[in-house]
């Protein structure tokens, strides 16, 4: 029996550390959050001023939590390994909680910034204690959460729509969404001219006129813009000034979670939640030359620091692959105030793991990420990109035009980082030139609104205003979306019509959950209570009065903002929920009353829609007639006619077999459509459990006799054990 145990969160980082560590060494993972707020109620008690959260083992972390206490009473020492933030510090003292509630003191707290042997060798002999102050830092930003929830949330439902939220981070991200809404309704565009001259096939802007600066908005209409053109066509012209300087590009600094989300967004177009789905998966550790391990240090970070190891790593590669001229070692500090220096920016745990080495090892989305990951951090540490940028004047009596050209002379990290800024090259000019104008062009423009936010400018956004922090940017868009109160087009997130009515009904009542200076202080707060400057509970309380009053005043003064009226005897076809007549921002339309569990909607006008069309197929639970229906997503099925009172429903086909026996009862296993995709059942199914995501095969697993089944695992056909316990791989 092994003496020491180590708990982390992931079952991936389990597995990892696993392999680092020998047999005296136990790794088992709780899961993430082994105790939370109960959900079905407040889970505050609040006594004599004090907030006493009433915590609870999760039904879905019952079994873990046992083996834990199980694991850890046969233990002489158990390591708390869990991540290195508030979060973690938070998970791991619930862990001591469950095992010891009165000795919490006496677990190793080990840390680590990446999933190496070195680094975690090194924690084990360096352990500390839980850090209580991060603890209550992370308790008193749960318990705000769950009070702005808890309270604000059904009163929004109650006043205008069930299945609403709000929250401190979320609510101000959504204000932002709405607020460059609203400016984009009111911007009215601004017409304006620009006027560009040829010479020797090179394009040149109209700097001047009559002795005035032609600036963006200065030619008003083409009247003007013609009456200028028309005279620049009669003068003569020659160069009368070049300029000449030199013009560096520095090296950008390593990522952090923002920049990483918004670089992966713009680069890769993968979505922030999607971004940290694959980084978490390269820190957890994957298969590597080396062995298994963590490929990128810890992924939520808003440090730009860089240990002294990886840097001189970095410039010894620099060094042997570049040359040392590309050697420029540099130190980066965040922008932000409240960041946690104690971590390390975003970087690759092993410089000698390039993107080549790592190719076949990674799946295609991950290759990409920790391409962009590792050539950015090693640029990092690379001199700056030079360029000659050469002006132009070309003159006449009357006007000015300027030409602009540039010219890398030194690629510097564009070695490796890419080069972005092309080369514009100019022909030979001499001072005095006389040159002919080739031809002239007016272009009308008009001013355009700003731009609506994208997730990766949403994020940019949040950490400039110090709204949330690295774990909660991807979290908070994803929470929009889910609660439809906004919509992605184009990259672009539109705030739908009850997102106007959130914000306006909290604009009016409450203030301050809507106020980015609000969050951004509340996040100070936070920090001030994991550096014991604050009392976690005085901030709750300071809040909490105030905040209840508002709750209070708003039951009584909100006015109801539903505008839905019943239609008589119309039913949602989808699920059978009373159809409801609304108003939005485009007109009324019809949905049902059930919504966000249903989502049906149509246009009050819509009287297009195909009819069912009727058989002679009995309903074998209430003898009606069968009628046939097409399905969202575009398949035919077999309804009940007695629809809402009879819900029975199948297939019109019948689902095709695959020549494959159920490992389970031996029946046919069919394949089987959902708005997911293609997946597979036994033909009795519900009577019979079995199911899977990938296509079932005759072949039987070397290790426990289960079938397999046919997937891609990181870019390679392999065939997989389909026993849930067992998901032993090998190549096709």
């Amino acid at each position: 029996m092994a003496k020491n145990l180590v708990i982390v969160e992931s079952p991936a980082k389990a597995k990892t550390i696993k392999n680092f560590l020998g047999k005296d060494f136990e790794v088992i993972a709780s899961k993430g959050h082994i105790r939370d707020l109960p959900k079905s109620s407040f889970g505050i008690k609040i006594e004599d001023g004090k907030f006493i959260p009433e915590y609870r083992v999760t039904k879905d972390h019952s079994d873990v939590a046992k083996k834990i206490k199980e694991l850890a009473k046969k233990a002489d020492k158990i390591y708390i390994a869990t991540d290195e933030d508030r979060e973690g510090e938070a998970i791991g003292y619930h862990i001591a909680q469950i095992i010891d509630k009165k000795n919490i003191d006496k677990f190793p707290r080990i840390v680590f910034h990446e999933i190496t042997k070195s680094a975690i060798q090194n924690a084990i002999k360096n352990p500390r204690t839980l850090n209580l102050n991060n603890v209550n830092a992370q308790q008193a930003r749960r318990l705000l959460d769950r009070i702005v929830g808890y309270k604000l949330s059904p009163l929004l439902g109650q006043k205008i729509q069930r299945g609403l939220s709000a929250g401190r981070v979320q609510s101000s991200a959504l204000k932002l969404i709405v607020d460059r809404e609203r400016e984009i309704k009111k911007f009215i565009p601004v017409e304006y001219w620009t006027i560009l001259g040829i010479f020797k096939q090179n394009e040149a802007n109209l700097i001047e006129f009559n002795n005035k600066k032609i600036e963006k908005l200065s030619i008003k209409s083409k009247e003007e813009a013609d009456n200028i053109v028309n005279r620049l066509k009669t003068l003569e012209y020659k160069v009368s000034d070049i300029e000449t300087k030199n013009r560096k590009t520095s090296a950008p600094a390593p990522f952090m979670t923002s920049t990483l989300q918004q670089t992966a967004s713009s680069m890769l177009g993968f979505s922030p939640r999607k971004t940290m789905q694959i980084a978490q998966k390269l820190y957890e550790g994957v298969k590597t030359p080396l062995g298994n391990m963590g490929i990128i240090t810890y992924m939520r970070t808003d440090s730009l620091n860089i240990a002294k190891e990886a840097q001189q790593s970095a410039i010894e590669y620099i060094e042997q692959n570049y040359g040392k001229k590309y050697v420029e070692p540099k130190t980066f500090k965040s922008k932000s105030q409240n960041a946690q220096e104690a971590h390390e920016a975003i970087r690759p745990t092993k410089i000698e793991l390039t993107p080549n080495e790592m190719k076949n090892y990674l799946s295609n989305d991950e290759f990409k990420l920790y391409n962009l990951i590792y050539n950015r951090f090693l640029a990092s540490q690379m001199k700056s990109a030079e360029f000659e940028i050469q002006n132009i004047i070309i003159s006449s009596s009357e006007a000015k035009f300027k030409l602009s050209g540039r010219k890398l002379v030194f690629d510097g990290f564009y070695k490796v980082y890419g080069d972005k800024d092309r080369d514009k090259l100019l022909p030979e000019f001499k001072v005095g030139e006389v040159v002919e104008l080739e031809d002239i062009k007016a272009t009308q423009h008009f001013t355009e609104p700003p731009s609506r936010y994208s997730e990766a400018s949403l994020i940019k956004e949040l950490e400039k205003l110090g709204i949330g922090r690295p774990s909660t940017y991807a979290p908070t868009i994803s929470l929009l979306q889910a609660r439809d109160y906004v919509e992605t087009k184009n990259k672009q997130l539109i705030p739908t019509e009850i997102a106007f009515k959130v914000i306006e009904v909290l604009e009016k009542h409450f203030p301050n959950i809507v106020d980015a200076n609000f969050t951004a202080k509340m996040e100070e707060v936070l920090d001030k209570i994991a550096e014991n400057k604050k009392d976690w509970q005085e901030v709750l309380l300071q809040f909490y009065e105030p905040f209840m009053q508002q709750i209070e005043e708003g039951k009584k003064k909100i006015p109801s903002q539903k505008v839905a009226k019943p239609l008589e005897g119309e039913f949602c076809p989808e699920c059978g929920g009373q159809l409801l007549l609304r108003k939005g921002r485009y007109g009324e339309f019809v949905a049902c009353s059930n919504f966000p569990k249903c989502k049906y909607t149509r246009q009050l006008n819509e009287t297009n829609k195909p009819k069912p069309k009727e058989t002679d197929i009995k309903c074998e639970k209430c003898g009606a007639n069968m009628v046939i229906k097409t399905s969202r997503s575009g398949e035919e099925f077999l309804a009940c006619s007695n629809y809402p009172k009879c819900k029975n429903a199948k297939p019109l086909k019948a689902p095709e077999k695959i020549g494959v026996k159920c490992p389970e009862c031996q029946k046919e296993i069919v394949e089987k459509k959902s708005k997911k995709g293609v997946y597979y059942t036994c033909e009795d199914y519900p009577n019979c459990k079995f199911s899977s995501n990938f296509k079932p095969t005759n072949k039987k697993c070397e290790k426990c006799g289960y079938i397999m089944g046919e997937r891609t695992f990181r870019g390679k056909d392999i065939y997989e054990c389909l026993n849930k316990s067992c998901k032993n791989r090998i190549e096709r």
